[in-house]
């Protein structure tokens, strides 16, 4: 493959539907407002931080909505090697093991395969995502007084992926060429949700000497 990167992260090729922004809104414009900062090769640790006159929660939505796709896209290349077999237990190393819990069918933690945990995380942030009601796209809409708390389950889960897919799957990450990429993404990602102190540090946990070094 000439080049590795081009078709693994061939535009909007994920593991699901993204969730678009509208052109001619505010969210568009501080989407693209975040992306040129990154285009433009500016330190992760500024890119993440609130521009001037913005209001915290349109900057957070941006970002969890950004994250989701491209996290979908990481967990979407590795996705046909994290199978029932290969990972039995949806988990981090033998110290860690997540269990799937929703207001649905899983009413107590539950533990199950990584596919099917990631499956069913996928499908909830997209709801979540979608919801008018939590992720208002009109301008002018308030957010609901729980947004941040919901923010902070939807990410807490998502650091897992990159949990599972960096102590599971980091050597086809590797074969595939696109360690730089994914090591990008997570520290916009970590110094995020450090910024805005959005994840438990205890959460944090399973990738903390990973982190120390990429990201210190």
């Amino acid at each position: 493959m000439s080049n590795p990167l081009k078709q693994v992260f061939i535009k909007d090729k994920t593991f699901r539907p993204k969730r678009k922004f509208e052109p001619g809104t505010q969210r568009f414009e501080l989407h693209k407002r975040a992306q040129a900062s990154l285009n433009a090769g500016l330190d992760l640790k500024v890119a993440v931080q609130l521009p001037s006159g913005e209001e915290q929660n349109d900057w957070v939505a941006v970002h969890v909505v950004d994250f989701f796709n491209r996290i979908n896209l990481i967990y979407g290349t590795i996705s046909d090697y994290c199978t029932e077999q290969s990972c039995p237990i949806m988990s981090g190393g033998p110290k860690y093991e997540y269990r799937w819990q929703d207001e649905q069918r899983y009413r107590k933690p539950t533990a199950l395969s990584a596919p099917k945990y990631m499956n069913l995380l996928m499908d909830w942030i997209e709801v979540q995502i979608n919801n008018e009601d939590i992720f208002p796209t009109n301008v002018g809409t308030p957010f609901p007084k729980n947004f941040l708390q919901v923010v902070k389950k939807i990410l807490s889960r998502l650091f897992r992926v990159f949990v599972h897919v960096y102590i599971h799957h980091f050597d086809r990450i590797t074969q595939m060429g696109s360690e730089a990429h994914v090591n990008t993404c997570y520290k916009h990602f970590y110094y995020f949700v450090k910024e805005f102190s959005l994840i438990d540090t205890k959460e944090l946990e399973p990738l903390k000497e990973m982190t120390s070094r990429m990201c210190h």
